[in-house]
């Protein structure tokens, strides 16, 4: 089954999904095999690989959770060289909170002839970079800046415009390490003014505030830093997930 079908199939009955975050760079060896054990434990929806800047090749963890694991594993490039035509899926992020014409198109351009020819299935994702309170790795690598948490309508506006544009999904985030979430009146604007799936991430790192980003209108809530720190949090989410 084709991944942005799955998450439509979830979404139509009205089930919230939880995107587990692996940085390559941060998850090797014994901390890569943790982290598949704790996929196969408490079954998060999908499994996302990749980040701002990564050293360590994404094609040998991709390679290595489809081994280990049974959950769709999805690439979540912040450069085109992060490509690895193991996964089931490739977020094809368009950067629509900035103006980097490398990061709306330029990238997309050097990586598309290679993405078609080896039949990686691609979800046309805009990506929405939210002020969390701190500097992030994703802002000075984009070299971008990010929507003010108080600028809804911004916002609100950029979501629709990407969705009138073709997008399949939205994707805001706060970046990793955020002091504060997406606010819960944004994703709740966002969520109201379209019709495509909404992920959000960053700075996610309680049961009080995933919830709060469920309760507001995330469709799928992406989580990394806080799981390096407390494994078992995942548990927790995903007994949320569950819930009517």
């Amino acid at each position: 089954m084709k991944v942005q079908v799955y998450i439509e199939r979830h979404l139509r009955d009205k089930k919230k999904m939880l995107a587990l975050l692996i940085d390559p760079d941060k998850c090797r060896g014994k901390i890569l095999a943790q982290q598949a054990g704790l996929i196969n434990s408490y079954r998060p929806h999908l499994v996302l690989v990749g980040g701002s800047l990564t050293s360590y090749p994404v094609d040998d963890v991709v390679k290595y959770l489809k081994e280990k694991t049974d959950v769709p594993v999805v690439l979540y490039p912040g450069h085109p060289s992060q490509i690895s035509f193991s996964a089931d899926a490739l977020l094809f992020l368009s950067m629509i909170s900035g103006r980097n014409p490398e990061l709306l198109i330029g990238a997309h351009v050097t990586s598309a002839p290679a993405i078609r020819r080896e039949g990686l299935e691609t979800i046309p994702t805009g990506y929405m970079l939210i002020n969390g309170g701190v500097s992030t790795s994703v802002e000075y690598i984009s070299q971008t800046s990010p929507i003010p948490s108080d600028k809804t309508d911004i916002a609100t506006a950029t979501a629709l415009a990407g969705e009138m544009l073709g997008l399949k999904m939205i994707y805001m985030d706060a970046g990793s390490g955020a002091r504060n979430p997406v606010p819960p009146e944004m994703i709740r604007s966002v969520r109201q003014n379209i019709r495509i799936p909404l992920m959000i991430g960053g700075g996610i790192d309680t049961r009080e505030k995933f919830h709060t980003a469920l309760r507001s209108g995330a469709d799928i809530v992406v989580v990394g830093n806080a799981l390096e720190k407390d494994p078992e949090l995942l548990c927790k989410f995903m007994e949320i997930t569950s819930q009517p």
